[in-house]
């Protein structure tokens, strides 16, 4: 008959020890991996988080030549359907994504206080793995799909949103702005105003190779624009210190604009808002009408000037190029009424 071993106190002891050790460490390791799990959720979010503030923030997909691209629309608080207000298109750069661009120009906040709609269209990542328009691509018609695909999803928002199909504008930051300029070039009758920061002018480049080179301001734009004032009016913002595309590419992009349209340059002036960064800009005319104006930013680079600092591709320090461009589109499309009126 076998006999019961008793264990001694101190045995007990360890092992109701062990026991809660090894509770606590099975506990731990589930928070930390439901931690990990929740900051691995919150990292995929983020990029895609939409800017703060009332307003609604509206998904969608428009369809054309070059596949399905998603959008996203912000309309602010308080338009009525049967109305029609300024459309303002935003083209973000290579390495971000509509919401981050939102983030980083604040330009819903301008949306809110002048009542205009804006549209974020975003690059698929399976049509360029860095997120970056095609503009240059046009070789390969990559570039005249995306543009064309782009047409459709301003159309599509004129058609289903209280937005005034005579009074859309375009601006991006670098291959974004490449890319407005590309389809202002296309279709020029079709915008009031196009503002360009940081980008590269049309007719630089037709492959990826040539982009490269054209970004270091080695080429010469080449494009054929609308001649004799058929062209919207070009906003150029770009940093003198840009190590990504060279700041040649802001004056050859006004001076294409100013060349169609038998523009002069004027005097620069030198400008300084505040404890912001200092700026020249040089007005390009035709008689009274301003066909170009360049802004050169002194000590900015690849950024956004004036842009949220938590975000990549934004510089607080730099003028409030959100500002100076919706002042741009505000003077065109009043310009505009004044020669229809």
């Amino acid at each position: 008959m076998s006999r019961r071993i008793r264990k001694s106190p101190l045995a007990r002891a360890l092992q109701r020890a062990t026991t809660s050790m090894t509770r606590k460490a099975l506990a731990a390791g589930t928070r930390a991996v439901g931690k990990a799990v929740a900051q691995t959720v919150d990292a995929i979010a983020a990029p895609h988080r939409p800017p703060p503030g009332a307003g609604d923030w509206i998904a969608g997909q428009a369809l054309g030549p070059a596949g399905v691209r998603r959008f996203h629309l912000f309309r602010p608080p308080g338009i009525r359907n049967n109305e029609r207000r300024p459309l303002l298109v935003m083209l973000h750069g290579c390495g971000q994504t509509a919401a981050q661009f939102a983030h980083s120009t604040r330009m819903n906040r301008i949306a809110r206080r002048e009542r205009l709609l804006v549209l974020y269209p975003e690059q698929d990542r399976t049509a360029n793995p860095q997120g970056c328009w095609n503009w240059y691509d046009t070789r390969s018609r990559h570039a005249n799909a995306e543009a064309a695909t782009l047409m459709a999803a301003i159309d599509q928002v004129c058609l289903l949103y209280p937005a005034d199909r005579g009074a859309v504008a375009l601006a991006g930051i670098s291959a974004g702005a490449s890319m407005a300029a590309l389809l202002a070039e296309r279709h020029p009758d079709r915008f009031v105003a196009v503002a360009m920061h940081c980008g590269v002018p049309p007719g630089s480049a037709h492959s990826a190779a040539t982009a490269l080179a054209a970004m270091g301001g080695r080429r010469t734009a080449k494009a054929e624009l609308a001649p004799d004032g058929g062209l919207p009016p070009l906003l150029v913002i770009h940093g003198q210190a840009d190590r990504v595309v060279a700041p040649a590419n802001g004056r050859a992009a006004a001076e294409l604009w100013a060349a169609a349209s038998g523009a002069r340059a004027g005097e620069p002036r030198r400008m300084q808002r505040g404890a912001r960064r200092p700026m020249t800009v040089t007005d390009y005319r035709a008689g009274r009408r301003l066909v170009a104006q360049l802004v050169e930013v002194e000590g900015l680079g690849h950024a956004w000037s004036g842009g949220d600092a938590r975000q990549l591709f934004s510089d607080p320090q730099g003028p409030d190029a959100s500002g100076m461009v919706w002042r741009f589109v505000a003077a065109s499309l009043k310009r505009r009424a004044a020669t229809q009126a």
